[in-house]
């Protein structure tokens, strides 16, 4: 559902508004309609949130400049009505290919699924997968590049593999000395900073760097921290320039124009995501090969109760787990949106499962970041003791964090 914001446009020049680490190195090219950018680019928009992709101030940047963009099926124009790629290719700019993270450019695989490369049916453009074995652009697959884009709408979980694509865009962008710009979308879990650190021992694809299971930052500011914090390889530095949203504050509701992944289909699902993730690493289902994924739990291994669900082939679950067999567990489609990452269903389902030696499993662990997660609930601790103890490593990050906001 698109969300119902107004627009008013005119033609009004003003400053370019970019938050940049990097140079504006924007060439003159003839072919390109010079009105189109001109327009575009000085184009005041009002009355309601602008994302990055329609804040038109990049679009002199990337004048006349051979582009590749890291895009999904959310890498849209809303107000245009329009994916980002059709959009710069109705105005002639020079796209040369597409890299596509998890889940596939039309966003349509499944979690984990192999995204194979191959060409774009619409506009013929090639597609180039960063996901399986090759998760970071190789230095050919960037040859010719002159600028990189990268849109793609994240929602603000350390394991949403997203993130971590970004970080290896931004480290081949900087081994190859090619500008990279951050198309910002707001984080819809944007106001919650919650759960335990990342041990730098448990990095991998699901979580790649010391901060929470909510990070509380827009894929912009985190790109920013990134490269702040020197988190590339060999502390190499990014020419990173971020395209802000505008009229944006983080606490603001955002409801998601496109699913950002084919197991997130609502606002519900998107806010329940990183509380109900952790069942990934558990025998517990969360909802894959239904209608309403990250909005129940249940496994035939809890107790019979009035809600039940039996998941089915869907798109992005060609198999998911019980397929077929009937779950026990519990609907929470119509509760409050939660402000927090929530832990009580977690410890719920352990404690009524009926073979807590079968619970977890060694995803679980990378999902955390961190073995104590696993060693506090088979301990026995409480909510609030095991809250209690993310309270050091939370204040420390959002010191940190605090030098990479864009937004109030």
């Amino acid at each position: 559902m698109i969300p119902k914001l107004m627009f008013k446009n005119t033609f009004l020049f003003f400053g370019l508004l970019i938050v940049s680490c990097g140079k504006n190195n924007a060439q003159v090219n003839p072919t390109i309609n010079d009105t189109i950018i001109a327009t575009e680019a000085t184009e005041i928009i009002t009355d309601g949130l602008v994302l990055g992709s329609e804040n038109f101030s990049y679009l002199p940047i990337i004048k006349g400049k051979k582009i590749a963009v890291v895009a999904n099926a959310t890498s849209t124009v809303p107000f245009r009505r329009i994916h980002l790629v059709d959009y710069l290719l109705q105005r002639n700019f020079n796209i040369k290919r597409i890299f596509a993270p998890e889940h596939g450019f039309r966003g349509t695989a499944d979690a984990g699924e192999v995204v194979k490369d191959g060409k774009d049916i619409k506009t013929g453009l090639p597609i180039i997968s960063l996901y399986g074995s090759n998760k970071k652009p190789k230095p050919e697959q960037l040859d010719g590049i002159e600028v990189v884009i990268f849109d793609i709408q994240d929602v603000g979980a350390r394991f949403y593999t997203y993130i971590s694509t970004l970080h290896y865009v931004m480290e081949a962008c900087a081994e190859q000395n090619i500008p990279l710009l951050v198309l910002d979308r707001p984080n819809p879990n944007g106001s919650i900073v919650d759960g335990p650190i990342l041990e730098p021992e448990y990095t991998s694809f699901v979580g790649m760097h010391k901060i929470p299971v909510l990070h509380g930052m827009t894929i912009g500011e985190y790109a920013k921290m990134i490269n702040g914090e020197k988190w590339l390889k060999n502390g190499i530095h990014c020419d990173l320039t971020v395209i802000p949203c505008k009229n944006y504050k983080r606490t603001m509701s955002y409801s998601l124009p496109v699913k950002p992944s084919p197991n997130l289909p609502n606002d519900q699902s998107i806010n329940l995501y990183a509380s109900l993730c952790f069942f990934e690493g558990t025998n517990v289902s969360v909802g894959r090969g239904t209608d309403i994924q990250f909005q129940i739990y249940g496994s035939p291994y809890l107790p019979k109760t009035d809600f039940t669900f039996t998941p089915k082939p869907n798109e992005g679950a060609k198999d998911p787990l019980y397929n077929g067999k009937v779950c026990y567990g519990e609907d929470l489609t119509a509760i409050e949106k939660v402000t927090q990452l929530e832990l009580k269903w977690l410890l719920k389902a352990y404690h009524q499962t009926t073979d807590k030696t079968k619970f977890f499993n060694s995803f679980f662990t990378k999902l955390a970041g961190t073995p104590k997660l696993q060693q506090q609930i088979e301990a026995g601790l409480t909510e609030k003791q095991i809250r209690d103890s993310w309270q050091p490593g939370l204040e420390n990050f959002k010191n940190i964090r605090k030098k990479y906001l864009i937004y109030s």
